[in-house]
């Protein structure tokens, strides 16, 4: 590099001012290296003025250089062609772009074709030679002699896709204030070899940048689905909710689906829908009292309902699973609540994620985040649970909402619940609700006059819509690229 330096500031010194593309066609060398050489006089002061300049380039694109080495198309058309003339046929099997070069073979004259020849049209040439002027003008352009080269061949040639522009930036070097073609880069380092010589009193060091920041300490970042969690529980716990333990992915069948009302022959209790745990297979340690009352309620009925009049086997509700929604944890926490005396009202809130033996595509995984919401009070209507959950989408910034019926075995009535999406421009699905049942509720204890509504979504949907994914598998996976995790803002959702 310091060769390069001498060789700008002895040019600068001689001219006065250099273009650095100039000196590098000049005295053959790379240009790159030329720019490595001023950036780096740049650095040490004002020995140098810089200037930047951008220019357009001609350029020969690969046909081009095809045809500046082995003549244009149409030459080839015309060299290809016998005395005794050929079938227009073989020309079109056996030249290469034989079809654009046998076109302009006939505009310039070269060639002539006798339609009623015997075996089908022949081509015969029209003239003794020719001069393949677009050969010439390729090579012209490429070694940048452009004298000669007219704007109609340019044109033309830029058309036939023989050429394209390019941009090129080059530098005008001229003197600084501090100019000298004696330079010496500064010293960035006091070291204890300078000290002890006393080298260091005739160095010149580099002025120490006060400002300048220190190199970022590495640390975490949050995944984009980790910073939209992180807003939705901020939003719960300004309404007042109290978040539920949610550590336990490994959850039994008995508090999963039969404590939810759940029958045992539903279709979602089948592998195909849920990952069964092999070791350990089996749970224990249910409140016994309670189980009892949960299977009086599956086989014969109770509370006011007839039940499914099926049986009910313990080893099916023991069966070890990976749980399927959070609603595993709302009936727990409900269970916990009845046992308290008297009641209280209470609002829970739960965010982690739940696992379906799901067919993976661009929208479904075998695993995802669940939201899940819900409030225990007593006399609670449709109308509590459609208000609340008005109010928890609008702290979203979602304030067009529609609501329908909908069927979930353990809510009634149920409702599905739908926004209007203004970048699609039509209403999608964003969530599901409802009352649990009193099927559900009574066998746990809590008192007749005790509601419970609820709803839940994902999260996946929402942080797709808000980070613009099209693909889940490009935000979870074995294929996510790290590098969108480093860069992806902070997550801000439009909140009222």
């Amino acid at each position: 590099m310091a060769d390069f330096s001498e060789l700008v500031l002895k040019n600068v010194n001689e001219k006065g001012e250099i273009d650095t593309q100039d000196l590098a066609k000049l005295e053959n060398i790379d240009h790159q290296k030329l720019v490595g050489a001023v950036k780096s006089l740049q650095s040490l002061g004002n020995i140098i003025k810089v200037d930047q300049k951008q220019s357009k380039r001609l350029k020969l694109t690969e046909e081009g250089i095809s045809v500046a080495e082995k003549g244009s198309h149409e030459a080839c058309v015309y060299n290809s062609i016998p005395a005794e003339g050929i079938r227009q046929a073989d020309i079109m099997k056996t030249v290469p772009n034989a079809k654009v070069g046998f076109s302009k073979a006939m505009s310039a004259g070269w060639i002539q074709v006798d339609k009623k020849a015997e075996g089908g049209p022949k081509v015969f040439k029209k003239v003794d030679s020719i001069e393949d002027k677009v050969e010439k003008c390729m090579k012209e352009i490429q070694s940048l002699k452009l004298d000669n080269i007219t704007d109609a061949q340019i044109a033309e040639f830029k058309k036939r896709k023989l050429i394209s522009e390019e941009k090129v930036t080059s530098y005008i070097v001229s003197k600084g204030d501090d100019f000298t073609l004696n330079v010496s880069k500064p010293e960035v380092d006091l070291t204890a070899e300078m000290i002890a010589s006393g080298s260091w009193k005739t160095k010149t060091f580099k002025p120490y940048n006060f400002e300048a920041l220190g190199v970022p300490p590495q640390s975490g970042y949050l995944h984009p689905l980790l910073k939209v969690r992180t807003q939705f529980r901020q939003i719960f716990l300004e309404m007042g909710f109290t978040e539920m333990p949610t550590n336990n992915f490994i959850e039994s069948s008995f508090w999963n689906f039969d404590a939810l009302f759940q029958p045992q022959k539903h279709p979602a209790r089948d592998a195909h829908d849920t990952f069964f745990v092999s070791d350990p297979k089996s749970a224990s340690g249910f409140p016994m009292e309670y189980l009892e009352r949960v299977k009086k309620v599956h086989s014969e009925g109770g509370y006011g309902s007839q039940g499914y009049k099926c049986e009910w086997n313990i080893e099916e509700a023991e069966k070890n699973i990976l749980r399927t929604h959070t609603t595993a944890v709302s009936a727990r926490m409900l269970y916990k609540l009845a046992q308290q005396k008297p009641f209280k009202p209470a609002k829970y809130f739960a965010i982690d994620r739940v696992f379906r033996n799901e067919t993976l595509d661009s929208t479904h995984l075998a695993e995802f985040h669940q939201i899940e919401g819900l409030v225990a009070d007593r006399n609670l209507t449709l109308g509590d649970l459609m208000g609340t959950i008005n109010e928890f989408f609008q702290k979203l910034g979602m304030t067009k909402l529609r609501f329908k019926p909908a069927y979930n075995p353990y809510t009634e009535p149920s409702m599905e619940i739908f926004s209007y999406h203004e970048g699609l421009q039509k209403w999608v699905e964003i969530g599901n609700s409802g009352v649990f049942r009193p099927e559900m509720l009574l066998p746990m204890g809590l008192p007749e006059d005790v509601s419970v509504i609820a709803w839940g979504l994902s999260t996946e949907r929402p942080t797709m819509i808000k980070y613009k994914y099209n693909n889940i598998r490009d935000l979870v996976g074995p294929k996510v690229d790290l590098q969108m995790v480093y860069d992806n803002p902070i997550c801000r959702l439009d909140k009222h």
